[in-house]
């Protein structure tokens, strides 16, 4: 009974340091005298049909339609103890080819080590993690892949210039003060992981602090909804920097350019007894690489959709109060340094939907309708840019 007694505390904790929802856990082993070590699994993923009215026949004009399984993830969770975890999550990414912003044939499929980190907590006030997982910049990104509130998240926010795209390899810090009202954050990573093409090889930093008015959000990812659940508001910021990212002009080595970027975000959810809930959310992001797309031969990871760029978001969503039925919309802006061949373009994408929750995120159907609306349409030296709607049914699974 005595052994049955200890137990209870130190599962409790390692439990509440595993974090990430334990309600969505898949089976747990325990091992060690106490048994106060665990090891978790979960798999996660989402099956796609997608329509867009684009893409297809001699022309490129005609509709294309794809199934599609994305988000294929098994992941490990250890403890050891309340002071040291391990989290190392798997991917398998089929040919997707409807990307944000063409239909391309000919992609592959790919697996991957998508996150391997070692998790160190000596208190809320200081953790750490060392390895590969998010970097700390932008809300949009460390919100959960499968706990967004639309669809997924914007197609637009991602750092130029890094290798992993939402992932870095690197030592992050973090804490909670105040009882959890102010979270910092600090991050040194990889950032180019590309000495031969960059003109030195330097890390890239990241700070990033928010406050929570409501609940607090504590842990290291953020929700895009948390289904009524908690009363939240909490406004956020960041800066990213990297020295030396790259160059104007790549044949002439000439011209290296800094990166930086900052952004602001705001999230908030009020659900409202016996009304529903109302969850809103916004955030403005600029990355800025020294104009280097102006120069005479300029590094390709400058421009495009992961280029030079500033823009935002705002989102808004309603949850009925008696039904797991919840209706969204989310509307986009962003200019561009050079898009698809053209200088200073614009994009508005504006699109709505449902979800319908059958288990929480652990069985969820999502439908949404988008437009994405280019502010410069035609061919410009081989690139095509032209308007189109998208219309995607994802079903979600999680065990």
């Amino acid at each position: 009974m005595k052994k049955i007694m200890l137990k209870i505390p130190v599962l409790l904790g390692v439990l509440l340091m595993l974090g990430t929802g334990f309600a969505w856990a898949g089976p747990v082993m325990t091992f060690g005298e106490l048994d106060e070590n665990l090891l978790r699994i979960d798999y996660k993923g989402q099956f796609q049909f997608v329509n867009r009215d684009t893409g297809s026949g001699l022309s490129g004009e005609d509709s294309t339609n794809e199934f599609n399984f994305r988000r294929n993830r098994i992941a490990l969770l250890g403890a050891w103890g309340e002071k040291i975890g391990l989290y190392v999550q798997t991917e398998f990414r089929e040919d997707n080819n409807i990307a944000p912003l063409d239909v391309s044939d000919g992609n592959s499929s790919d697996f991957q080590i998508l996150d391997a980190q070692l998790r160190l907590t000596y208190n809320q006030q200081l953790q750490v993690r060392l390895g590969k997982f998010k970097y700390n910049f932008s809300r949009e990104n460390l919100e959960a892949c499968e706990g967004p509130l639309t669809l997924d998240r914007s197609l637009f926010i991602r750092a130029p210039l890094v290798d992993e795209g939402t992932r870095d390899k690197g030592v992050a810090v973090l804490g909670n003060l105040f009882d959890g009202i102010f979270q910092y954050r600090a991050d040194v990573m990889n950032g180019r992981n590309d000495s031969a093409s960059a003109p030195d090889s330097n890390p890239r930093f990241t700070l990033r602090g928010h406050i929570s008015l409501g609940d607090a959000e504590t842990g290291y990812g953020y929700k895009g909804t948390y289904l009524g659940a908690k009363k939240v508001l909490t406004i956020g910021a960041a800066y990213q920097t990297e020295a030396d990212i790259a160059y104007s002009d790549v044949t002439a080595k000439t011209g290296a350019v800094d990166y930086q970027a900052y952004t602001f975000d705001i999230f908030g959810e009020l659900p409202l007894e016996d009304m529903g809930t109302v969850t809103a959310s916004a955030a403005y992001a600029d990355y800025d690489l020294d104009e280097a797309y102006k120069g005479a031969n300029p590094d390709a990871g400058v421009t495009g959709i992961n280029g030079e760029k500033n823009g935002g978001y705002v989102k808004l969503a309603y949850m009925l109060p008696n039904l797991p039925l919840q209706f969204f919309a989310r509307a986009e802006q962003w200019s561009f340094a050079q898009l698809k061949n053209v200088y200073d373009q614009e994009i508005t994408w504006y699109g709505g939907g449902l979800n319908y929750y059958f288990e929480g995120q652990k069985l969820k159907l999502t439908l949404e309708y988008s437009v994405t609306d280019f502010d410069k349409e035609g061919t410009t030296r081989g690139e095509t840019t032209e308007d189109f709607n998208t219309l995607a049914a994802q079903v979600q699974v999680m065990f």
